[in-house]
């Protein structure tokens, strides 16, 4: 190995199912970039359990890689976009500092400065890994026209989910409810200081209705949810499956709309006044909050990885966001 290199290692998805830790030689930092040594990661688990299965559609290869992502899909990926570490080698206003970066589970890598995004003081690391997902959130409440307003339900007590109710209950003068078939999910609702129910006890004639779920069975509750034209909006991501959705019934004489909330664009409500980056800034600055730790499972270390991920990919246990240490 030259004097000038160092070796990392990296979580590669490698097979259905199959993954497997990575040696990779990082070479001289280029100018304009920093080395940082990650101290966190989180697993995506709705996103990244496709990736893992193979079930990335290939109409989807070059929308779905992510900013920093290795190989090419379906196998072998290296696949992640929530990392937290310190930087190592930088420009001088950055060494030592703790950044956020959209990158794969990897002990030391490198990204341009500008993709190195600086963790505020009252944003600890372990709770940072949460960006990505608060991102998503975000950008699905500005997806809501002039933003959350009256009675919301969130379908789906998931990281997203969770995150949106939570950004949805900010708003004043709403009534967030957040809706899972696991009634164990009413502590995080409660944590979070919004309202829970079952769907069959679930609030109807909802104003606004966010499906976060990934279930087609998810996606029939919302619709029943919503208020006489009302809008349902799609934050779900089923990958290469087929949903049916039940667009019969009262669906057309209720005028309800259906429309699907993306992170990969800015919601049009804030396209012309706000970058990417800006974008995950802002997110970045709202996981503050202390509460939001109700999200985090206690974290795993990297090297444990690859025999349990299908565990946590299939969602075993009370898992909500996995939080790897390095």
């Amino acid at each position: 190995m030259a004097a000038d290199e160092e070796i990392a290692q990296a979580l590669w998805y490698v097979a259905p199912g199959r993954a497997e830790i990575r040696e990779e030689r990082l070479t001289r930092l280029a100018p304009g970039h920093v080395r940082v040594r990650a101290l966190h990661s989180a697993l995506s688990r709705g996103t990244e359990a496709l990736v893992a299965a193979g079930r990335v559609p290939e109409s989807e290869f070059s929308r779905m890689r992510a900013p920093f992502m290795g190989g090419k899909f379906p196998f072998p990926v290296k696949y992640g976009y929530a990392a937290v570490g310190r930087v190592e080698q930088g420009p001088p206003a950055m060494n030592g500092r703790t950044v956020f970066a959209l990158h794969p589970h990897q002990t030391l890598f490198d990204v341009p400065e500008t993709a190195a995004v600086l963790l505020p003081d009252n944003v600890p690391p372990a709770r940072a890994v949460l960006a990505a997902n608060m991102e998503t959130a975000l950008n699905a409440t500005w997806d809501m026209a002039d933003g959350p307003a009256g009675r919301i339900a969130v379908v789906g007590a998931g990281v997203v989910g969770a995150l949106t109710g939570f950004l949805c209950a900010r708003a004043k003068g709403t009534e967030v409810t957040l809706i899972d078939i696991n009634p164990a999910r009413a502590e995080i609702a409660g944590a979070l200081g919004l309202k829970f129910a079952t769907p069959d006890a679930a609030p109807r004639d909802c104003d606004w209705v966010v499906h976060a779920s990934a279930n087609a069975g998810g996606l029939k509750t919302a619709l029943e949810l919503a208020a006489d034209e009302a809008t349902v909006l799609e934050l779900s991501w089923y990958g290469a499956g087929d949903v049916p959705v039940p667009l019969g019934g009262a669906f057309h004489s209720r005028r309800l709309k259906l429309i699907a909330s993306q992170v990969g664009k800015v919601a049009p409500s804030r396209r012309a006044s706000t970058t990417h980056r800006q974008r995950l800034e802002a997110a970045i600055s709202l996981l503050a909050d202390p509460r939001l730790d109700v999200l985090l499972a206690p974290a795993i270390l990297f090297k444990e990885l690859p025999p349990r991920l299908p565990d946590i990919l299939a969602g075993k246990g009370s898992v909500l966001c996995q939080v790897i240490s390095y």
